[in-house]
């Protein structure tokens, strides 16, 4: 029993059980991926308490961040995906559904991710905002581009931003204005943590199909998949370091230059297209799971 409970609470246990829960019984992911949005905006709220209340009252300091926000989504990683895609996938569904992914912005794990690891969490705010403001122009811009399609529903994306991004934040200030806080601190990292699980297991319930039935489409996805996190990681990682950046900013560039919000490229997937254009969003979802595994192991050992 005990041990349960300390697995129960263990970080990576939970991330590992919301994929294999996903692949092995994905029956209820259809009740839960109704609780994704709100699940998210928790993990946002409790993520953004360490953003102090006067740090938007400097607009140098967030000019900066927010244009290397941008740059790393949808220059470098976007790039990537986009080029890869274009040498491993022939299919057209597929194709579509690797445009998506790089049309959305970050995806919003990357700030309590951020504070998991001990990066900037301010800094990954601001480069995550002004993604998600650009990205009402650059998601049809993409979808124009490279697909011929246009994005006649920008409210969708508006009203995302407003409830995982603009909502939070007004809660955080809330919570630090109520002095609340310290009375979190105990089942923060908890809520957190099941926040997640929700948001991956849905994912993966959703799209377990899909993955099972095309085996062999799964190797080029997956190795792009891979490719822009894993490797695409450590090379960004290697350059700032190089670059003499500081450490807690490189979390932020390695987050925002990894990983994309497949809850949005999985949703306009499916409500849009063929259901075969959301298999790129749910392997990576299960890659990005094991990658954020290894990033904290990673600080774990690096701590010991």
């Amino acid at each position: 029993m005990r041990l349960m409970m300390k697995l129960l609470k263990d970080r990576n246990f939970i991330f590992l059980l919301s994929i294999t829960l996903g692949l092995l019984l994905p029956q209820p992911a259809e009740w839960t991926k109704a609780l994704m949005i709100p699940a998210l905006a928790l993990v946002m709220t409790l993520a953004t308490i360490n953003v102090p209340n006067n740090y938007f009252l400097n607009p140098r300091a967030i000019m900066k961040p927010s244009l290397a926000g941008l740059f790393m989504s949808y220059v470098i990683l976007s790039g990537t995906i986009l080029c890869l895609a274009a040498l491993l996938i022939d299919d057209k569904n597929l194709w579509i559904g690797f445009v998506l992914v790089a049309a959305v912005p970050p995806a919003v794990a990357v700030i309590p991710f951020t504070a998991i690891l001990d990066g900037n969490v301010s800094y990954t705010l601001s480069g995550t905002v002004a993604s998600y403001i650009a990205a009402l122009l650059i998601m049809p811009l993409f979808f124009w581009i490279f697909m011929g399609t246009a994005f006649d529903d920008p409210y969708k994306l508006l009203k995302i931003m407003l409830l995982l991004i603009v909502l939070p934040l007004i809660l955080s200030r809330v919570i630090l204005f109520l002095n609340w806080q310290e009375r979190l601190s105990p089942v923060r990292g908890l809520l957190t943590d099941w926040g997640f699980f929700i948001v991956l297991y849905s994912i993966i319930g959703v799209n377990r199909n899909l993955i099972f039935t095309n085996p062999l489409t799964v190797v080029p996805i997956a190795a792009i998949a891979f490719g822009t996190t894993f490797i695409l990681g450590w090379l960004i990682q290697r350059i700032c370091v190089l670059c003499r950046v500081d450490k807690k900013n490189v979390i932020s560039l390695v987050l925002q230059g990894t990983l994309k919000n497949q809850g949005i490229a999985g949703g306009l997937a499916i409500a849009l297209f063929a259901k075969e254009a959301a298999l790129p969003s749910a392997i990576y979802s299960i890659i990005m799971i094991l990658y954020i595994i290894w990033l904290d192991r990673r600080k774990q050992k690096a701590l010991q």
